[in-house]
């Protein structure tokens, strides 16, 4: 690719991360922090496929974007679910 394409390319993944981590930081919810989370681990995943690094790409997209969202979305409810059962003593 051409060193132009490349910056722009750059340019609005880096962007997109950045805007996804202030969603994370700014969600009223935990559930859209979790979900921007994963936003942010595939714009990373994306830059390291631009940096000509598949490899780490792929440990990004399935520990940063993947793994690690259905963790804490699996532990958002586990919680919501302990909340439930603490009102109701």
């Amino acid at each position: 690719m051409s060193g132009i394409l490349v910056t722009v390319l750059n340019t609005i993944v880096i962007i997109g991360a950045v805007a996804s981590a202030v969603v994370v930081i700014k969600a009223e919810r935990l559930i859209d922090s979790a979900i921007a989370l994963a936003a942010v681990g595939s714009f990373m995943a994306l830059e390291f496929i631009l940096l000509q690094a598949p490899d780490v790409a792929i440990a990004e997209a399935s520990v940063g974007a993947i793994l690690s969202t259905v963790l804490y979305i699996i532990a958002l409810k586990r919680v919501g679910e302990d909340k439930k059962k603490g009102d109701k003593k």
